[in-house]
């Protein structure tokens, strides 16, 4: 014999033919206390072992107090004796608060006692239920709107507005204690005593239910329109929130804003929707349902938005993006639970994990090799860095990320001859430079067997890209350096010096002549040998310090920018001057600049191929980002429109705008 386990779930037994109890129907966490003198305060307990039945409340051996459930049927105001809004204290506060409420559809309360102490309850009953959540929320938000003070011993509202729990254990709704008990007795309209039994009170109440007229759209658009504090969320959260609500409330006011409502109905809908309206929070199907649902029903929707025909579409899209970004639902980065132990190797190998700007100057880096081996393999590696910039960027690298790993293709450091040594350089003689050259003749000078000219080191921008004055150098290096050349200067002597006691001491150090035994002079031999050694690394250094400073003074950007680098490996031998400093940071601006200018012609590049008109790009920048122009984009969204772009085929025809 088998037993038949019932899936119902528990219910205390009903007194059907008791009206008055079947207004209160949730039972659940109960509160209950033994009857006390008038004077004395109550001392509830809460009960949530079982439900509270029908006939226990009709025994009468105790009082008892409900709370809510996740929806009601009514609402209740509490005002205490000694409050300020009590009618002996204000006799308009009442008439105040229920005008308050108005907007909801809430305007007959049935009024009555509390206990013998003198408290004011007033019910407002309504056909239709609620959510017990965000009808909470919308009364404490008109009534503070209005003025009003919700704690206690003052003004109380039931539902209360419970915070947002954050450790999954849900919280209860504060309890009241049930009407006509000791004490309680019901109100007319000038708040005096009158007759109270239960028909009574039921009567009452179902005429006042007939009058108060409260939808679930008009708690909704309520909710929406009111500014509120939102309960459970304080401080940058909460004003995030009001943030977006200030965004998406007011619609469609036109074209070409539909990408930006999307994305912030989206933001709300998933982050807070938990803590706003209740329930789970929003992910998949459901977040699609809520973005698409709020977006119809904003005003606007059906006159401006123009993908009407693909809202689920875009809305899909929208939920997929926030899903896969760092945003998360309120409440979860509380919930991350934290390692009882670590592991060392594991810690040891996140700390040595390379950072994020690491790991992104590694991927251009590796961008600029495969760039360069592929112009190897193609044998259209130009020789002058001009040419060979302009021909880098065509690969997508910026501009500022070709300056700051120039070591990877500038002639002056990729050009170079690795199997040049340094004797081989003091074997050049020391003369000094010519003159600086002409402007005419600059462009004639970019670089000279595979190295750089840096004594007139060229624009890598191309004329529209800057205003590069006419008949004029584009730095003061060259005179810099005849000054140096030409005066006497404390550096360059001392250089002179070097270069020619290492070359004395390199011609001494050839094959050596036999003694008067006829046998070599192994000691004196290596240690010339040492000391040419040692006298060429110092003048190598010495020319290195000297080209370092011409750099510094130089006033050129890379140079400038090569020296500041080698300053840091070999910090207090260069001399820099707050001016110089300064410099610094204004190339550093114009590198920028100069990146924002490089995509600023692959842009136009690319619309000039695809044979765009200035209206249609308006109007693919409106779709996209919101914006009227180019000027407005920042650089994340102006490389992603660039990436767009070279993504679109030729014979694609764009829309045209009405």
């Amino acid at each position: 014999m088998t037993i038949a386990q019932s899936t119902t779930c528990f219910r205390y037994i009903q007194d059907w033919s008791d009206h008055f109890l079947r207004l209160f129907p949730h039972r659940f966490d109960f509160i209950w206390a033994e009857h006390s003198s008038p004077s004395a305060e109550v001392e509830w307990k809460t009960e949530s072992r079982h439900p509270l039945s029908d006939r226990l409340i009709q025994q009468g051996a105790y009082l008892f107090g409900v709370r809510f459930g996740a929806e009601t049927s009514y609402c209740l105001l509490d005002v205490d004796t000694g409050s300020v809004y009590h009618p002996n204290n204000d006799p308009f506060a009442l008439s105040r608060i229920v005008a308050a409420l108005e907007p909801l559809g809430l305007v007959s309360p049935v009024a009555c006692t509390s206990s013998y102490s003198g408290g004011l309850h007033l019910y407002f009953p309504f056909q239709y239920p609620q959510s017990s959540w965000q009808l909470a929320i919308a009364l404490a938000c008109l009534l503070e709107n209005a003025g009003f003070k919700l704690q206690p011993g003052q003004l109380e509202v039931f539902p209360n507005p419970k915070p947002y729990s954050t450790d999954n254990i849900p919280s209860l709704f504060n309890a009241h204690r049930l009407p006509l008990q000791a004490g309680s007795y019901l109100l007319n309209e000038a708040f005096e005593p009158i007759w109270s039994d239960t028909c009574t009170f039921t009567s009452q109440w179902q005429l006042a239910q007939q009058r108060n007229d409260l939808a679930s759209r008009t708690l909704k658009q309520i909710l929406k329109q009111a500014k509120r504090k939102h309960f459970g969320v304080s401080g940058k959260a909460e004003k995030f929130v009001n943030d977006l609500n200030a965004e998406i409330e007011l619609g469609w006011t036109g074209s070409g804003q539909t990408n930006r409502l999307l994305g912030r109905i989206t933001m709300r809908a998933y982050i807070f929707h938990h803590v706003l309206s209740g329930g789970a929070p929003l992910v998949g199907t459901a977040l699609v349902s809520e973005i698409v649902e709020t977006a119809q029903a904003l005003p606007g929707y059906s006159e401006w938005c123009r993908h009407q025909h693909e809202i689920t579409h875009r809305a899909e899209e929208w939920a997929h993006c926030i899903e896969g970004s760092h945003y998360f639902h309120f409440g979860d980065q509380l919930k991350k639970p934290k390692p009882d132990f670590q592991d060392p190797v594991l810690t040891a190998a996140i700390e040595q994990a390379p950072s994020w700007n690491q790991r992104r100057a590694a991927a251009t880096r590796d961008l600029i090799r495969r760039a360069i081996a592929t112009l190897l393999e193609q044998n259209a590696l130009p020789v002058r860095p001009t040419a060979r910039f302009q021909a880098l960027l065509k690969f997508g690298i910026g501009g500022a990320s070709l300056y700051r790993h120039r070591d990877l293709w500038h002639p002056s450091h990729f050009g170079l001859d690795s199997n040049q040594t340094v004797a081989d350089v003091f074997t050049v003689p020391v003369e000094n430079p010519p003159d600086p050259p002409s402007s005419k003749t600059d462009s004639q000078l970019d670089c000279f067997d595979e190295a750089s000219n840096w004594l007139s080191p060229p624009s890598l921008l191309s004329d529209n890209d800057g205003n590069k004055p006419s008949g004029k150098a584009l730095s003061d290096l060259c005179t810099m350096l005849t000054s140096v050349m030409d005066s006497n200067h404390s550096v360059e002597p001392d250089v002179y010096q070097v270069i020619a006691e290492a070359q004395q001491v390199v011609r001494d150090a050839q094959p050596l002549s036999l003694n008067d035994s006829g046998q070599q002079e192994p000691f004196q031999a290596v240690a010339r040998s040492a000391r040419a050694q040692q006298l060429k690394a110092e003048a190598a250094n010495q020319r290195q310090r000297t080209r370092m400073q011409a750099f510094l003074n130089s006033g050129d950007p890379i140079l400038v920018a090569e020296a500041l680098a080698w300053i840091q490996v070999n910090p207090g031998v260069l001399e820099v001057s707050q001016l110089q400093l300064d410099l610094l940071t204004k190339h550093q601006s114009e590198a920028t600049f100069i990146e924002r200018s490089v995509l600023l012609a692959a842009v136009e590049s690319q619309r000039q191929r695809l044979t765009w008109s200035e209206q249609q790009v308006v109007h693919d920048l409106q779709q996209r980002f919101g914006k009227s122009s180019l000027a407005t984009l920042s650089d994340l969204e102006l490389q992603h429109w660039l990436k767009l772009l070279k993504q679109t085929p030729i014979d694609q025809r764009r829309r045209t705008v009405d």
